[in-house]
């Protein structure tokens, strides 16, 4: 049988190279994949990491996908870094999408173009509103925040489906489910003419550096970190654990409400059922593959980007599934976690026999030390 037994000193080198380690597994992985489905691996492989860098549109392209990869995987980097697990980002960039909407939809063609500022802070307010729901059923009855956030993400679609299906539903929309275009003001500016990429990306980047300056640079910032890696610690420093949970998901819900309300009004344009696009539950590997850094969080937003441009291309040029997409967000998760898990602990096989052999013994222990004593038992006759 197998037993894992820690290390006495883990490598810092190959902790820090855990994440490429994982990444070169998953890729040797993933070519095995396309040769088992009849592809040509090499093909597939470049669909993944090649043709995305392939010119000025598709680097927009790019940069459109990993925004709102960065931006919920920054938040999360920093709840989970105060151990607070919250898993509910995808209903937090609904809610966020809905809470955009709501802004765009009054917009005309006459409104000012500030109103953009307008939508991208109801967009960042609904999803802490959103996430608020966690943090008080988690601090007044020490609910779990992962299973609340997580249930959350499924009465947030139900909204989007009420009103896309009913009070927002655009009359002139020939009865399809989704609300009328957004005037042009309400929509993200585009950083380049003929590129999707718009000011969401400098934005995110620009907020990554912020989320960076908080966790290292601030009190409140190394509260956090204290909280997540040392509760007693914390505790014994004075931190405030409940302030911990709240500002961990205020701020997680914050930056996923804001994703959403880029991604409604930059390139969809309108409410849809088909908002919901698995980016919160991607920005959790996103988190994990960054180590919970905001600048590490920068290129592994990327790597997740292309696995959703690969799999796009994939579906059109391969024939293939576009769930191609979440098998390889799959493979690179379970590929760092046994990395991380190898770094830290040694394997070692052993025999079922000499397994059993320390149950035996105390076992033995155990009944000696609950035996009679010869001599008291004969003293009472």
């Amino acid at each position: 049988m197998l037993e894992l037994s820690p290390r006495a000193v883990p490598s810092a080198l190959l902790s820090y190279l855990s994440p490429l380690i994982a990444l070169g597994v998953t890729v040797m992985l993933c070519a095995g994949l396309f040769t088992a489905l009849g592809q040509d691996a090499a093909r597939g492989l470049s669909l993944f990491f090649i043709e995305p860098f392939a010119g000025a549109r598709a680097l927009g392209e790019l940069a459109l996908k990993a925004t709102p990869l960065l931006l919920i995987g920054v938040g999360l980097a920093i709840s989970f870094r105060a151990n607070v697990w919250n898993v509910g980002a995808e209903g937090q960039f609904i809610l966020g999408a809905i809470g955009a909407a709501a802004v765009a939809l009054a917009a005309t063609e006459h409104t000012s173009r500030w109103v953009v500022v307008l939508i991208l802070i109801a967009g960042a307010l609904a999803g802490m509103a959103w996430s608020a729901v966690t943090a008080a059923l988690a601090d007044r009855f020490g609910a779990s925040e992962i299973l609340v956030s997580l249930m959350l993400v499924y009465v947030a679609e139900q909204l989007l489906g009420y009103l896309v299906f009913g009070p927002w539903r655009d009359p002139a929309g020939h009865n399809f489910p989704q609300t009328s275009t957004f005037a042009d003001p309400a929509r993200i500016p585009r950083l380049f003419a003929g590129s999707r990429a718009n000011i969401g990306s400098a934005l995110a980047l620009g907020l990554a550096g912020l989320g960076w300056l908080f966790l290292q640079r601030s009190h409140a910032g190394h509260a956090l970190s204290v909280g997540g890696a040392s509760p007693p610690a914390a505790r014994y420093a004075g931190y405030s654990a409940r302030a911990a949970l709240w500002t961990a998901c205020l701020v997680s819900g914050g930056m996923a409400g804001l994703a959403g309300a880029l991604e409604v009004a930059g390139p969809i344009g309108q409410l849809t059922p088909h908002v919901p696009t698995g980016y919160g539950f991607a920005g959790i590997i996103v988190a994990f593959v960054g180590r919970s850094s905001p600048l590490g969080v920068i290129s592994a937003s990327l790597l997740l980007s292309l696995f959703h441009i690969g799999g796009e291309l994939a579906q059109s040029r391969m024939a293939l599934p576009k769930s191609l997409t979440l098998v390889f967000q799959g493979l690179l998760l379970f590929c760092l976690l046994a990395s991380d898990t190898l770094i830290h602990y040694r394997v070692r096989l052993r025999s079922s026999r000499a397994a059993a052999q320390p149950a035996r013994r105390a076992h033995a222990s155990a009944e000696r030390a609950h035996r009679p004593d010869d001599d008291g038992a004969g003293g009472g006759s």
